[in-house]
């Protein structure tokens, strides 16, 4: 029995694992580390494992990480946020940056489309 166990611990290690490198790697350096999100989709979580072992390693990865981190299944679709309180000059870049964004897409939207 306990070389079951020790292969259910290696598991969840790469899982944590895996889980922790895609978390960062979504991570925008200017924002410091806040603002987390991973998004993994119902493919995503079926190469994964069961739901609820996805949900405990995505939590533990961000710890890791520093994050507050909730787990929210929307559809197909597990959503794995950082709930931290975010410091107010990174909120204000981050508000500026998704209103320059709103911007463009209002710019391109008025543009005449050439077929």
């Amino acid at each position: 029995m306990p070389a079951k166990d020790e292969l259910a611990r290696r598991r969840h290690e790469r899982l944590v694992d895996r889980l922790e490198s895609m978390m960062r790697a979504a991570l925008k350096p200017e924002y410091e580390g806040y603002y987390g999100q991973l998004i993994l989709g119902a493919d995503d979580l079926a190469e994964m494992g069961e739901l609820k072992d996805v949900r405990r390693a995505a939590r533990e990865a961000g710890r890791r990480l520093g994050w507050k981190t909730t787990t929210r299944l929307v559809g197909e679709r597990l959503f794995v946020l950082d709930e931290r309180e975010v410091p107010e000059r990174i909120e204000r870049l981050a508000g500026d940056a998704a209103a320059a964004a709103m911007d463009r897409f209002w710019d391109e939207s008025r543009r005449p489309r050439l077929t």
